[in-house]
Order: structure tokens, then C-alpha cells, then sequence
């Protein structure tokens, strides 16, 4: 059984760019968003797969999980109604 892939209504792409920036991007995205939208962000710092989950429990978001395509972390975030500071 395969499982079902995930589509996000809006991508952020921080390729190239390094700790803290992904997640900083990514906050400041998540402050355009409303609560149930899926986030998708793509990343090449090896970092992020760990600050990208250590930054939905902090704000209350929910993390759908992260994926590695040829050197880019592919991660997903839907946003929770009580999000955010």
C-alpha cells in the first residue's frame, strides 16, 4: 500500500540557504497562512530535517514529515489554529 502523497497549498523554497534562515522563512510564511493550510518546504542545510520538527512542537503547528529528493529535504507543515506566538 502506498502512501498518499501529500499536496501543499503553498511551497517555500530555501535551497541554499542556511541555519537559521530555513526556519525563519519558514515562520515568516506561516504568518501569511490560515490555519489547515499545508506548507511544503524544500531545503538543502542537513539541518533542517531537525529544526523543521523541533519548530511545529514549539508553535503548535503539525508536521506531516520530511523526505529527502536528490539532496533537497522536502518537508510538510499544516498549520493548526493555535499556531504561532
Amino acid at each position: 500500500m502506498r502512501a498518499k502523497a501529500l499536496t501543499a497549498d503553498v511551497t517555500l523554497d530555501c535551497t541554499g540557504l542556511f541555519c537559521p534562515q530555513p526556519v525563519i522563512r519558514t515562520a515568516a510564511r506561516a504568518k501569511e497562512m490560515r490555519p489547515g493550510q499545508t506548507l511544503e518546504v524544500r531545503a538543502t542545510d542537513p539541518g533542517f530535517q531537525i529544526d523543521l520538527p523541533a519548530w511545529c512542537l514549539s508553535q503548535r503547528h503539525e508536521f506531516l514529515g520530511i523526505r529527502r529528493y536528490n539532496g533537497v529535504f522536502v518537508g510538510y507543515v499544516r498549520l493548526m489554529e493555535d499556531g504561532g506566538e
